[in-house]
């Protein structure tokens, strides 16, 4: 066997599983292993390129109410349950009409392309206040909720959308406990 070919080939072919890792870590880099949502590294790149394509695109911030005393009374892993069923319930909601993701500790964010097409903003609250059993315990789930259209906006761009959103969700916490702002 002439081991001159073979030994040609053995560099190529080790790029090649090195760039296969290499891809394997970026994707995973962009989903939060928890919640199985885009971090906002990845969430930010997709969602910047759909409000741009998207007249109708609606931006959602989602803040948990009181989640660290889920956490304090509850234990973490209970604190994940409620993560990973927030994710769930807004990543249901979305749909294949936009992607969510999550953006840190007990915040979530999702855009929508098409509004219409969900089960409409109301369902969401609905869902996203729903208890989580874990463990034989129900735990109670509250979460503000902001939103900004991108048709509402003087300037179009993500970030102007999530200073909209983030400044209804902060203003529907000091509302009421089943917190939404519009």
């Amino acid at each position: 066997m002439d081991l001159v070919p073979v030994a040609a080939a053995l560099p190529a072919l080790g790029w090649a599983v090195h760039g296969s890792v290499l891809t394997h870590r970026l994707v995973g880099a962009r989903r939060d292993p928890l919640t199985g949502l885009h971090t906002r590294a990845g969430w930010t790149a997709r969602a910047e390129r759909l409000l741009a394509k998207h007249p109708n695109a609606l931006v959602v911030l989602v803040d948990l109410d009181d989640f660290k005393a889920i956490n304090d009374q509850h234990g973490h892993p209970a604190g994940d349950a409620v993560l990973a069923a927030t994710a769930r319930r807004l990543n249901d909601w979305v749909g294949r009409h936009g992607i969510a993701g999550r953006i840190g500790g007990d915040e979530f964010v999702a855009i929508v392309t098409e509004p219409a097409h969900t089960t409409g903003f109301n369902a969401l609250r609905t869902a996203l206040d729903r208890p989580v059993h874990h463990n034989g315990e129900v735990l109670p789930v509250s979460a503000s909720v902001g939103r900004s259209r991108r048709a509402d906006l003087p300037v179009p761009t993500l970030t102007d959308a999530l200073s909209a959103a983030d400044t209804a969700m902060y203003a529907a916490k000091g509302h009421s406990r089943r917190n939404t702002q519009h």
